[in-house]
């Protein structure tokens, strides 16, 4: 049996442009949900308190929580330019391991994206509550959580998408690459070894009709 990598849904031939659209608007959707996020929060997200000389972080002074919401921002940010590339390339490649090898990175890194949003956006949302929001740009902060929270939603359909494209692969190959022995509605094939120079049927001998039995008696004849 083939390699389990040779999927026939993954060939040239068969790239499939509507999804490839859709999975390219929710990753310019992702993206800019990306920017509105580390960039809201690295241009108004840090204040300078009467206390401090440098500035601090808007959500409870947490540096924690800035500085990994911007990390996963550029993160997601870097991820939305490049696999819209890869979709591109896997349609013009024709080595099938690298292509299956691209489908499982994307759907892996597409649930990492999804739980690592989720984490921003409750770090967020729970150092925003107990923050003073006396100096620091409330707009700005509730901007920052809301967009984490749409981030989860467009992180989530790109993994339906991978997840789809993935199991596709693996059904049109169990289908079309199906091992014969195990299949109960293929035609019984005779055994290679059976004899086809052989006798057909019974034979009578030979000598059955002019042999006769020894010390039988036999009438004279007048």
């Amino acid at each position: 049996m083939e390699n389990i990598g040779n999927l026939p849904s993954w060939d040239n031939d068969s790239f499939d442009w509507r999804r490839f659209i859709k999975q390219t608007v929710l990753r310019a959707l992702c993206g800019v949900f990306a920017i509105v996020v580390f960039g809201t929060i690295s241009d108004q997200g840090y204040y300078s308190p009467m206390s401090k000389a440098n500035g601090t972080c808007m959500f409870n002074n947490n540096e924690c929580a800035c500085s990994y919401a911007v990390g996963v921002g550029v993160l997601a940010f870097v991820a939305c330019v490049v696999f819209p590339m890869l979709d591109i390339i896997i349609s013009k490649i024709s080595d099938a391991t690298a292509k299956n090898r691209i489908v499982k990175g994307d759907l892996a890194f597409s649930t990492a994206m999804t739980f690592l949003w989720f984490i921003c956006f409750c770090v967020l949302l729970n150092q925003w509550t107990r923050t003073n929001s006396e100096y620091v740009m409330a707009d700005a902060a509730r901007a920052a959580i809301a967009f984490s929270f749409f981030s989860i939603i467009t992180w989530s359909l790109l993994t339906y998408f991978a997840l789809a494209r993935y199991r596709q692969g693996v059904n049109e190959f169990e289908q079309d690459y199906r091992d014969p022995a195990n299949d109960h509605n293929a035609p019984y094939q005779s055994s290679p070894y059976s004899s086809t120079s052989g006798p057909s049927g019974y034979q009578q001998s030979p000598f059955s009709n002019t042999q006769e039995t020894p010390g039988a008696y036999q009438p004279p004849s007048y």
